[in-house]
């Protein structure tokens, strides 16, 4: 196994979504690397957590991530959040990211989880992709 490539992964899946025109139409810049602290008024985009396994073969090292990408909004409904999360969706999928470590296999979607925040009246939707990684 290796986590090498994780960093590098990261790193191209923020830009992705950074770059993504659709995505920042409906978010503009609100798009982090980690949640900002505080409360935050609107609606964001933050990279979350991830899980990874090993998954080398005889070709060479490599990974399987699964990336959490959460969108969080104060709007009411869950309209405004399934419309940028749609958006996230959209930019990642089959994306052809350039890592500056290693070679991405695919990027593919895998699970959605929407829910209220506690009483708060925020929604939020963790949306989980699967990216195969190469350390070659």
């Amino acid at each position: 196994m290796s986590y090498g490539v994780a960093a590098a992964l990261q790193q191209a899946v923020y830009q992705q979504l950074q770059s993504d025109a659709a995505l920042t139409a409906l978010v503009g810049s609100a798009i982090y690397d980690s949640a900002p602290p505080g409360v935050v008024s609107g609606t964001y985009v933050s990279l979350g957590p991830e899980d990874v396994r090993e998954k080398s073969d005889l070709t060479g090292h490599g990974a399987l991530h699964e990336i959490t990408v959460s969108v969080v909004t104060d709007e009411a409904g869950f309209r405004t959040a399934k419309e940028a999360a749609a958006a996230v969706s959209d930019a990642l999928v089959d994306a052809s990211l350039t890592l500056s470590r290693g070679s991405l296999v695919y990027l593919n979607f895998h699970r959605a989880r929407a829910r209220r925040v506690q009483d708060a009246d925020i929604r939020r939707i963790d949306l989980t992709f699967r990216a195969r990684v190469e350390d070659n």
